[in-house]
């Protein structure tokens, strides 16, 4: 299924009561907000998911999320709650956009896989909604608002606790015929390599993922780092271990992008995700290691951060009222 949006330069007229609220769902947090017709984000919410706790402790949270909005922003003129239109949902897995349903998932989220959002949207919240891959929220909403503004082909990586990818083209986002288009996380990156927990072996997932950064850096110099962050903070003040670390991941990286830059010749490739966000010391390497294999397509960082996920989700939505 293929959802249209147009890119425009005129204003946009905004209807004062247009207004939904987009919701990304993973493996540690919760993140919605309230968004109109511009983009513009009203209000927001954070809530940790312990995702071992299961479906429906996940979903509690997401309930939570939504009615803590719901409650707590008022329209200054009425002091009344503000009339929400409809729910956009972006979650990890791959999402039967026709029917919401989660035709696969991984254990990042245990149980995820056979729910049914929009159903259960409907029957706990009562409100109209749209799911998608979360991956191809965050592109929309680069697309709309960010690093893709302007561009009708478009590919990009989320880089977290695993790996996303989407891609677009004609300002199409292209979701494939089992609804899998631009999982390349599950790409096989190194044949017969580290066993993934989809089953395969060698995924780009366990090598390029913010998880893979970590077990990289742990086995590489032998310290407990708990985040990424304290691995780049290392790689700021000059420490080679850490520097090595990030070359040797920048060119597994680069690798996985030149792959996809041949096989879709797109106008730019985005790299967004948690890893993405941290990107000013590991930025360099990965533009020399682009280098090095001769890549032609303009790769830039995602500029939405972890809000892109949540503004594509809300596009998805104001398709979904318009149409």
């Amino acid at each position: 299924m293929l959802i249209s949006f147009g890119y425009k330069e005129e204003a946009v007229v905004v209807d004062a009561v247009n207004r939904v609220i987009g919701i990304d769902i993973g493996g540690t947090s919760v993140k919605a907000a309230i968004v109109e017709q511009d983009g513009s984000v009203l209000d927001e919410i954070r809530l940790d998911t312990d995702a071992s706790r299961g479906r429906d402790w996940v979903l509690s949270r997401v309930s939570e999320a939504v009615r803590g909005l719901q409650c707590s922003y008022r329209d200054t003129s009425t002091s009344e709650g503000i009339d929400i239109r409809a729910l956009g949902i972006a979650t990890a897995g791959r999402v039967n956009v026709e029917s919401g349903e989660v035709v696969y998932a991984t254990d990042n989220l245990p149980g995820w896989q056979g729910t049914h959002l929009i159903t259960w949207v409907r029957e706990n919240l009562a409100l109209r909604a749209v799911a998608d891959n979360d991956a191809n929220a965050a592109l929309l909403g680069e697309a709309w608002q960010g690093a893709g503004r302007g561009k009708q082909r478009l590919a990009m990586l989320t880089l977290g606790t695993g790996v996303g990818g989407a891609y677009m083209e004609h300002g199409l986002l292209c979701r494939g015929a089992h609804w899998s288009g631009g999982d390349w996380g599950h790409s096989i990156l190194f044949p017969r390599g580290l066993p993934c927990n989809c089953g395969k072996k060698g995924c780009a997932e366990q090598y390029v993922s913010g998880s893979a950064l970590l077990r990289r850096a742990r086995e590489y110099t032998g310290k407990q780092y708990r985040s990424g962050i304290e691995i780049m903070k290392e790689a700021a003040h000059g420490h080679s271990e850490a520097l090595q670390v990030l070359d040797d991941y920048t060119a597994d990286l680069a690798v996985l992008l030149v792959n996809i830059s041949v096989t879709l010749d797109p106008e730019a490739m985005i790299v967004g995700g948690g890893v993405a966000d941290a990107g000013e010391v590991w930025w360099p390497l990965l533009e020399k290691h682009l280098q090095l294999l001769g890549a032609r397509t303009e790769v830039n960082r995602a500029l939405l951060g972890n809000r892109a996920g949540i503004i594509g989700a809300a596009r998805l939505a104001f398709e979904l009222t318009d149409a």
